[in-house]
This record gives C-alpha cells, sequence and structure tokens, in this order.
C-alpha cells in the first residue's frame, strides 16, 4: 500500500477537504497540502480506502465499533425505527419506547446499584452533564460550596468546554483559555513515562496518594468529586500498577467526594468485563459512557447515575439540562440491538476467555523488539512504548516523530494503530478473531521493523 493516488474520485474528495471540510484534531494546512485517506467502505475488522486497499482496523473506527463492521442488524434496527418514530424529544415529561428499554437494558448490565441513566449524544456531553449534575447533588445536599472535580494530567475526557477542562490534555487547554475553574489534576498513574526509579508498586501507591494531597490541598469542604478512566485511552493505553486502584478505594473511602468512572472506552466489553469498573473492582457513583454503546453506528452516550446520587436528585424539583438528542430514539434503538448482540452472542465472554488471552499474549511477544520498551495490555487494549534504550525507558526525541513514522508504515502496509507520542496503541473490534490477531500483530511487527530501518538506519 502507498500514498499514491490513481482513482480520480480519490483527488475530487480530496479536493473537497480541501476546500470545505474541517476535520477534528487537525493541522489543516499539513491536512490539505498531504491530503485525507479517503475510507470508503468497511466489513468486520476491515476498512477500505478509494484506491482499493484494504486495511484491518486494529482501532476500532476510534474505540468504539465493538461487534464489527457491516452488522445487518443494527441496520434494520435503525431503518425499522426510523419508518416507526425517527425522532421525538424527551423533554416535556415525554417519552419513547426505546429509550426506555435502553436504559433497563444498561441498568441490566451495570454494576449493582446503578440503575439510571441520563442520554447525550457523546461521551463529550456525558461529561458535562456529570458536572451539571454533581454540582446540582451537592446544592441540593445543603453543601454548595463543593464544585471542584478533581482529574488527573494526560486523562481524556472529551473536547467540549467542560470535557476539556475535565481532561489533563495540555495541548488542548492551551486553546481556549482552559480549564474553567473548579476543576484541578493531579499525577497520572505512567509508571513507564513517569516512574523514575520507583518500582512499579511504588509508584502505584504514590500516585495514588496524589489524590488525598489534592483534596487536602483543595479542603474537603470545597471537593464535589474524582474523575478517572479505568484505563486511560487516548492518553496512551495506561494501564495504573497494581498498587494504584486499591490505595484509591482507600482514599474515596476516607472523604465525602463522589467517584466518577469514565466508562466511553473502556465500556461495554472492551475489557472483557461489561465495564473497566467491573474488572478492577471500583464501585463508581457515575459513569460516563458512549462508544461501545452502539458499536459506533450512530452516535450515543451517557450518563449511568447510582440510586446514591439519583435519591438526591430526584427530590430536587428540575433538573436544568438536556440536548435535543437526549435518548434519540433511531439511536436508543440501535443502541438496544447491539447490547442484544453483545449480550446473545456472548461476545464479552468469548474476549475474556479467548481472544483478549491470546491478544496479551502475541502482543507481547514483541517485547523483544529493539525498538520496544515495554509492551502492556488489558482485553481488547494494548500499547506498545518506543524507546531509545529499553532498560533506562529513555524515549527518542520528540522532533525525530517515531511514533508517527511507525503510524505512517502501518496506514501504509495495511494496518491502523495509533500513536500517541511514540506510544503506539490499539483497541480492535472486540469481534477479531485469533486468525486476524496474528495477522494484525505480524504487520505490526513488519512496521516496527520498518521504523526501526528509519530511525537506528
Amino acid at each position: 500500500m502507498t500514498n499514491q493516488v490513481n482513482n480520480p474520485k480519490t483527488r475530487e474528495w480530496q479536493a473537497m477537504s480541501r476546500d470545505h471540510h474541517l476535520a477534528p484534531f487537525s493541522d489543516y494546512q499539513q491536512l490539505h497540502e498531504k491530503g485525507p485517506r479517503i475510507v470508503t467502505k468497511a466489513d468486520g475488522v476491515y476498512l477500505w480506502d478509494s484506491e482499493g486497499n484494504k486495511i484491518l482496523d486494529g482501532m476500532a473506527g476510534l474505540w468504539c465499533v465493538a461487534i464489527g463492521y457491516g452488522r445487518e442488524e443494527l441496520v434494520q434496527a435503525a431503518s425499522k425505527q426510523m419508518r416507526e418514530l425517527p425522532f421525538y424529544n424527551t423533554f416535556f415529561q415525554t417519552a419513547h419506547p426505546p429509550v426506555l428499554e435502553l436504559a433497563k437494558a444498561i441498568a441490566d448490565v451495570a454494576p449493582q446499584g446503578m440503575n439510571h441513566v441520563f442520554f447525550t449524544g457523546s461521551g463529550s456531553e456525558g461529561n458535562d452533564t456529570m458536572l451539571r449534575m454533581v454540582r446540582h447533588y451537592w446544592a441540593l445536599k445543603g453543601k454548595p460550596s463543593k464544585k471542584v472535580i478533581i482529574s488527573r494530567h494526560n486523562g481524556y475526557h472529551g473536547s467540549t468546554v467542560a470535557g476539556a477542562s475535565l481532561g489533563g490534555m495540555k495541548y488542548m487547554h492551551e486553546q481556549g483559555d482552559l480549564p474553567i475553574p473548579g476543576i484541578v489534576h493531579i499525577p497520572q498513574p505512567y509508571w513507564f513515562g513517569e516512574g523514575g526509579d520507583m518500582t512499579p508498586e511504588a509508584f502505584g501507591v504514590w500516585a495514588a496518594d496524589q489524590l488525598e494531597k489534592k483534596i487536602l490541598e483543595v479542603g474537603e469542604e470545597n471537593v464535589a468529586a474524582f474523575i478517572a478512566e479505568p484505563i486511560q485511552g487516548a492518553g496512551g493505553v495506561i494501564i495504573p500498577p497494581d498498587t494504584y486502584w486499591p490505595r484509591i478505594r482507600e482514599i474515596l473511602a476516607k472523604y465525602d467526594i463522589l467517584f466518577v468512572a469514565d466508562e466511553v472506552i473502556c465500556g461495554f466489553g472492551r475489557t472483557g468485563e461489561w465495564f473497566g469498573s467491573d474488572y478492577l473492582g471500583n464501585k463508581p457513583d457515575l459513569m460516563t459512557i458512549a462508544k461501545g454503546l452502539t458499536s459506533g453506528y450512530v452516535p450515543m452516550g451517557g450518563l449511568i447515575v447510582s440510586d446514591k446520587v439519583f435519591q438526591v436528585i430526584n427530590e430536587g424539583g428540575d433538573f436544568n439540562h438536556g440536548f435535543t438528542y437526549s435518548g434519540h430514539p433511531v439511536a436508543a434503538a440501535v443502541g438496544l440491538e447491539n447490547l442484544r448482540i453483545l449480550r446473545d452472542e456472548k461476545i464479552i465472554e468469548r474476549v475474556k476467555a479467548e481472544t483478549a488471552p491470546y491478544l496479551q499474549k502475541r502482543l507481547r511477544e514483541l517485547a523483544d523488539h529493539p525498538l520496544v520498551g515495554e509492551v502492556r495490555g488489558v482485553g481488547m487494549l494494548g500499547a506498545i512504548e518506543l524507546a531509545k534504550d529499553k532498560q533506562t525507558r529513555e524515549r527518542f526525541p520528540s522532533e525525530l516523530g517515531v511514533g508517527m513514522t511507525c503510524r505512517s508504515h502501518c496506514f501504509d502496509n495495511g494496518l491502523i494503530m495509533r500513536a500517541v507520542g511514540d506510544t503506539m496503541i490499539i483497541a480492535p473490534p472486540l469481534v477479531i478473531s485469533k486468525a486476524e490477531i496474528d495477522e494484525l500483530v505480524e504487520k505490526a511487527r513488519k512496521c516496527l521493523d520498518l521504523t526501526a530501518r528509519a530511525v537506528l538506519g
């Protein structure tokens, strides 16, 4: 596969991109000079571009295509709902069957005691909703000063104003005068990148203790909640040391604040459990959801709310918040069918018992590569750290762009693997087969070899 353009339609579409389309998270000048790759169709775990190249999608779209591309059942669910009720809102004391049935279906698989769902159009909107609801909750409890939300550096919670503020991505904060007031950040539990001379176990405790330190610094009477991804996704598939979450749970039990799990990536089977919180044994008060909820076929997100929180806001009169598309009937119908497929086909059970262990075993075979400093992963999540020195964990100079070099080789050789700095990450569809995992790992090794030749000579 090359970047050569032979199809006249490709040039036409790239011209439309240059003249009219503003893509997310893009350097527009750079994109216009190169032209986007035009993806035209998909099936299973594969994509095809306008030049006819077949590509294994190692990122499940954007972490979201859980049951794979081309599932006719989801198409039929959307089509049927569009014919019956293409749209109606859930404002003004109205509802419709698909949103009610989906809310129940989510409650059926959510952790115990989490039985209520507020629907949004995305995970970003879900986190905006969380911020509003958490502050409303504390005001109703007679503690209006509890407004501050603690998050983590390099965490990702969306790109709306509140979502980007909650996240800890400095390059996002630099644009738009973020974060907004009332949001503070603590260090991330990223041992490979920031653990220094500490053992992973000691670093995990240290990173968790930063939560207590920040609570005491801000004042418990001012802290509303702590939000965290079970496993940081966009930050580089950062899996905390085993000592981290047990210590976090001890700290949360000690103080009167809410715990919010951002399950946008980990939710709906990616860890081999329905939610990352199930995998880790965490007990959140609220959980943000999106992506795998509909397998990305239509946009939908939400906030799962615990009985503890609901009982307070239930007595608080109007919750003055919502979106035109909260609980959109077509999205709800697709989400309902998506959950049925996950459940009835036992896809999550197969991930846990068969394909995730196989993926993790095969991925770790890449640890012997001269460019690879660490391989880590859980379920259908994986990260390959590219390092100059395996022993010291020294990274390559950022100006070399080693990660992007590797990403380019991947795309040119039929594999989508994302680069976060010099960390290569994957999150394939949950339905990937063992043979397709073999293909993914073989292509990854080939691209690591090509990257090594470019970087090391």
